[in-house]
């Protein structure tokens, strides 16, 4: 009887989750604007020794189920009717977001070097929007920017901590609750409940502060190495 009901707690759990990413995908492309699509995700019956595999055909994956397959990155879109067709078919499908050309971008870190990068923003006082979080790396994700920009503020800089990864037009980022090779994606800073649609800070404003935080440490240690 234990087993049974422990099986039936099991699937119910799974049927949640499962309709959690559906919800999570349709308020993202619907309610925010949103571009997404359903990413890899993970073979349900093989396991490598490394953990699960991706489910492309890929053996060597090295960011199982973290990224577009089929359908590829540019079919991304905020249409609810095709958003809801992908994930009835395949509801575990991890929600992927596509970066850039109007849709919000990010700026990622290793996650212990994310985890100071915010306590070091945080005594500023900056102001940060969502910050999307797996056991790997943190996302602090900013308003759109385009590669020239990006490259612009890059060559006025000194220097940029190597830890920094910019996800713009024409990346993707693995938005919550997916899960991938990399366990849970899940948000570090959600967005405000009730949002209409989350407010981002500008990427300047973002890499300046990550820049100093790096910098300014006693003994010239960088907060954001890893």
């Amino acid at each position: 009887m234990r087993e049974i009901l422990g099986r039936r707690r099991r699937l119910r759990f799974r049927r949640k989750e499962r309709t959690a990413r559906l919800d999570a995908a349709v308020t993202f492309a619907v309610e925010w604007n949103w571009p997404v699509l359903p990413g890899a995700g993970l073979r349900a019956t093989t396991r490598t020794t490394a953990g699960a595999a991706c489910s492309c055909p890929d053996p060597e994956c090295a960011v199982p189920g973290a990224h577009p397959y089929d359908p590829g990155l540019l079919a991304a879109t905020t249409d609810e009717r095709m958003i809801r067709w992908w994930w009835t078919r395949r509801p575990d499908a991890p929600v992927v977001l596509a970066t850039g050309a109007g849709a919000p971008c990010a700026v990622s870190l290793p996650a212990l070097a994310g985890a100071r990068a915010l306590a070091a923003l945080d005594a500023t006082g900056m102001r940060l929007g969502p910050v999307v979080a797996t056991p790997t790396r943190w996302s602090i994700l900013v308003a759109p920017y385009d590669l020239e920009r990006l490259g612009e503020l890059l060559y006025a800089k000194d220097s940029v901590p190597s830890s920094l990864r910019f996800h713009g037009e024409g990346g993707y980022l693995l938005l919550p609750p997916s899960v991938a090779g990399t366990d849970q994606v899940r948000w570090e800073r959600a967005p405000l409940a009730g949002s209409a649609r989350p407010w981002l800070p500008d990427v300047e404003a973002v890499v300046d502060a990550l820049v100093e935080a790096s910098t300014s440490t006693p003994g010239g240690e960088s907060r954001l190495a890893y």
